[in-house]
C-alpha cells in the first residue's frame, strides 16, 4: 500500500534570531545515503532512549493550561525523555509548547517554523527530540560520531480515514547506527475513533508496512490507536509487530486502561486501553503509564493517561 508522503520540517530554537528554524534533512522522496565504511557514525554503537507519548485531549477547555500541566509532569524527571509524541494539540497549546523555554533550549521540534500543518484542522501531532541525543549530519558534522544519533527526514504519511484531522502519520527516520543505508523510523499517530475498526485495520496495515520498507529495520509505533473493540486489540499480533506492554508484563498484566480513568463517565462509557507503543525490530526495557493530574475538580489534565517507555537501538 503506497500512501501519499509530505516532507515537514524539523526545527531548532535560534537564541540569537529568536525564532524556529527548520534543520536541513534528507528529502524524504529521495533515497536512503549510503555511507562510506569508515563513516564515524558506525562507532556510535548501540544507545537506550526513552519515549513518552500522550494524548491531550484538544476538546476540552483551557488547552493551554492543561498542556502546561502535561509538559510539567513529562519534564519532571528524573530522566527527560529523550523523544516525546503528543496527540490532539491545539492550536493554541501547540504556541504554547513552543513558547516554552525548556522546549526552546532542549528539544528539536516538527513543524515549529510555521503553522501551515495546523491551519484549518482542530488539532495536529507534535513530535518533540532531545536536541542532546540528536542531530542532522548536514547541519552539525561534529556531532557524527561524537555520541549524537543523526536524524535522516521527517515525513507525515496519509493513511485512509473518514476524518480530515487526525489522518497523518507524522514519521522520523533516525539514521541506524553501524548500518549504512539503514533507518529506524517514529510513527506518531492517532488512528480512527469509534466504529471505525474496519479503517483503523487499513491504517495499521500501512503503517506496519512502512516499518517493513527497503532501508528502514524496524522502529515505533507509538500514540493513540482508539483500540476500542477486542479486535483492535488483535491488529498489533496480527501484523506481527511487538506491544511493549505485552512483552514487559504479559498479556494478563497489559490491560491497564489508559482513557477516562480519572473522569466520570457518562452515557454507559468504559475505560479502555486507547493509546500502545508497537514495535519492530526493537524490543522494550521499560513502560510506565502516567496518568494525569486534575486541572480542577473532576476535570483532569486529559482524558489520556501518558505513556513511557524505555529502549535500545
Amino acid at each position: 500500500m503506497f500512501l501519499d508522503r509530505l516532507h515537514r520540517a524539523l526545527s531548532s530554537f535560534n537564541h540569537v534570531t529568536h525564532r524556529w528554524q527548520a534543520i536541513p534533512l534528507r528529502d524524504p522522496h529521495h533515497p536512503i545515503p549510503q555511507r562510506g565504511s569508515s563513516h564515524p557514525g558506525d562507532a556510535i554503537g548501540k544507545q537506550s532512549l526513552s519515549l513518552t507519548s500522550w494524548n491531550i485531549q484538544a476538546s476540552q477547555s483551557e488547552p493551554v493550561a492543561r498542556s502546561k500541566l502535561i509538559l510539567d509532569h513529562i519534564l519532571k524527571g528524573p530522566k527527560v525523555p529523550d523523544v516525546i509524541h503528543l496527540q490532539e494539540v491545539a492550536c493554541s497549546a501547540r504556541q504554547s509548547l513552543l513558547d516554552d523555554p525548556r522546549v526552546r533550549s532542549g528539544f528539536l521540534t516538527t513543524d515549529a517554523e510555521d503553522d501551515l500543518s495546523f491551519r484549518g484542522i482542530p488539532f495536529g501531532a507534535m513530535t518533540l527530540l532531545s536536541s542532546e541525543r540528536f542531530g542532522s549530519p548536514l547541519l552539525d558534522e561534529k556531532a557524527v560520531g561524537g555520541g549524537k544519533l543523526m536524524l535522516d527526514s521527517v515525513f507525515c504519511m496519509k493513511l485512509p480515514s473518514r476524518y480530515s484531522n487526525r489522518s497523518d502519520a507524522l514519521c522520523v527516520d533516525i539514521a541506524a547506527p553501524a548500518t549504512s543505508g539503514a533507518v529506524f523510523r517514529l510513527l506518531n499517530v492517532h488512528l480512527d475513533s469509534l466504529d471505525s475498526e474496519f479503517r483503523r485495520g487499513l491504517q495499521m496495515v500501512a503503517l506496519a508496512g512502512v516499518l517493513r520498507e527497503s532501508g528502514c529495520r524496524g522502529g515505533i509505533i507509538a500514540g493513540d490507536f482508539d483500540a476500542i473493540f477486542p479486535e483492535d486489540h488483535k491488529l498489533v499480533d496480527e501484523y506481527e509487530l511487538l506491544a511493549a506492554s505485552v512483552a514487559l508484563h504479559g498479556r494478563t498484566g497489559s490491560d491497564g486502561a489508559m482513557w477516562g480513568v480519572v473522569m466520570e463517565l457518562e452515557d454507559g462509557l468504559k475505560t479502555g486501553r486507547l493509546d500502545k507503543i508497537a514495535m519492530l525490530g526493537l524490543k522494550p526495557d521499560e513502560i510506565e503509564v502516567l496518568k494525569p493530574g486534575l486541572i480542577a475538580p473532576g476535570r483532569p489534565w486529559s482524558d489520556h493517561c501518558g505513556l513511557r517507555c524505555t529502549f535500545n537501538i
